[in-house]
């Protein structure tokens, strides 16, 4: 079941709400505790099991590593050991057996491991919870159903933002739950499926078959490259307000996870605008403790460089196109840092902004690639090493809904730049009608899931 889906709608939803407005406030953990464990049953029973043991297990570490006065890093170091290894064994253990030579031969007979739906969110957040409570940051949650409730929320499951135990500490003691809160949410939520459905799903055609040509051409390679750079932020920007919504909606306030991420003007910029839960994750809890900028010079870029990495083979375990994408953040960081440094001229803020997202454009090419080959025909097509005209396939798959769509999201995201400016220009009434978008959005929207079925978000099984 995903947010975006008819049984999320018209059935899990509204009944979920109807519950959590009719119980009392003392029972609503309990009740976003259970219904998030049938929220994820109905994706597999199976790993239900395996969800409710990474509950139990984070809340009992929490609890043995807050008591104990001799040993606490230790049991620090063993419950994220054994987090580790359960995300390790589902997410690499099907690429470590496919490359590995000495496994050759055992491969023939290797059966898939299936990647249980949000395991890599629901392990950063049980990590962190550990980490703090053994710094002392924040207790140990007693009641299982209260750090249940946080550590299994159906709200932010599947693809965040991932959030810290302290940031929900006190709603999840007392919240409020009124209309202006829910109604604001509402709206948050019906924008975030708005940027899915319409712009994210929309495109998706466009993307499949660019990153699946044998010989993409100029055009071919840069319309797939510009179509996955907008279909990735509005799919997870999208999800994340949607999450955020629901969020509002049952009384909890989680912070932005996206800061217009294609307006920054350095790559240190773009990580502090793009999947700001992550990108705080790993500042906190690998780059700090690693030495961060505490340390010498050169252990500063090997810093960098190792955090970008893990960073990028944590996005995916079916490919090592995706540590080779964490890499080239990495090195791009150093290379920022170094100039910055050297006290060298900083180009125009508008030729920072072109160059930043030229980079992480091409970056997106081998992150969307499914092999190593297959992102290396793309970086030929952008080359124009195989012709300059689109293609047959191309052509014959655009239509102008893709036009239009593509012409949208490229409207939202230059938005920001230009709110100031077009809204001195419009009057009043024209600003107050286009404040109430969202219903008609979310309507249209909801047509289409009826008619095309429902998409699952790219981070879905992730």
């Amino acid at each position: 079941m995903v947010f975006a889906s008819l049984e999320f709608l018209t059935l899990f939803l509204p009944l979920f709400l109807t519950l959590y407005a009719l119980v009392g406030p003392t029972r609503r953990n309990a009740l976003l505790l259970l219904c998030s464990w049938v929220f994820y049953g109905w994706w597999s029973p199976t790993f239900l099991l395996l969800f409710i043991g990474l509950a139990a297990m984070g809340w009992i570490g929490g609890l043995v590593i807050d008591r104990l006065e001799q040993g606490r890093g230790l049991a620090l170091a063993f419950f994220i050991a054994v987090n580790l290894a359960l995300l390790c064994w589902f997410k690499y253990a099907n690429i470590l057996v496919e490359s590995l030579p000495l496994a050759a031969g055992f491969s023939a007979q290797w059966q898939q491991v299936l990647l249980p739906i949000g395991l890599s969110f629901i392990v950063l957040q049980s990590i962190s919870y550990l980490v703090d409570v053994y710094r002392r940051s924040i207790p140990a949650d007693p009641s299982f159903t209260s750090f249940g409730a946080y550590q299994s929320m159906f709200v932010h499951l599947i693809a965040g933002p991932i959030i810290r135990y302290q940031w929900v500490k006190q709603e999840l003691m007392s919240r409020s739950f009124d209309w202006p809160q829910f109604a604001q949410g509402a709206r948050r939520f019906m924008t975030g499926m708005s940027m899915k459905v319409l712009i994210a799903d929309t495109i998706a055609p466009v993307v499949d078959l660019a990153f699946s040509l044998q010989q993409p051409s100029l055009l071919d390679s840069w319309i797939g490259c510009l179509a996955y750079t907008l279909q990735l932020f509005f799919d997870f920007a999208g999800y994340s307000g949607m999450a955020i919504g629901l969020g509002l909606m049952l009384g909890f306030r989680f912070p932005e996870n996206f800061r217009q991420p294609y307006l920054a003007t350095s790559i240190q910029d773009f990580w502090r605008r793009w999947h700001l839960s992550l990108s705080s994750w790993i500042r906190d809890y690998l780059y700090i403790p690693f030495g961060g900028n505490r340390v010498g010079a050169l252990r500063v870029y090997i810093n960098l460089l190792l955090t970008m990495a893990i960073a990028g083979l944590w996005h995916g375990g079916d490919s090592w196109n995706f540590l080779l994408w964490g890499s080239a953040h990495g090195l791009a960081l150093c290379i920022a840092r170094a100039w910055g440094q050297a006290g060298w001229p900083k180009p125009s803020p508008l030729l920072s902004r072109v160059l930043t997202l030229l980079f992480v454009m091409l970056a997106w090419t081998i992150f969307r690639a499914h092999s190593f080959e297959g992102a290396m025909r793309m970086y030929a097509g952008q080359a124009g090493l195989n012709g300059i005209d689109i293609g047959v396939a191309m052509a014959v798959l655009l239509r102008p809904v893709h036009g239009l769509a593509l012409g949208l999201g490229l409207v939202c995201v230059l938005a920001p730049a230009l709110r100031a400016p077009i809204a001195n220009r419009l009057p009043a009434s024209t600003l107050a009608m286009a404040s109430q978008w969202p219903l008609p959005a979310f309507l249209f929207s909801y047509a289409l899931i009826a008619s095309r079925g429902a998409t699952p978000f790219l981070y879905f099984q992730f």
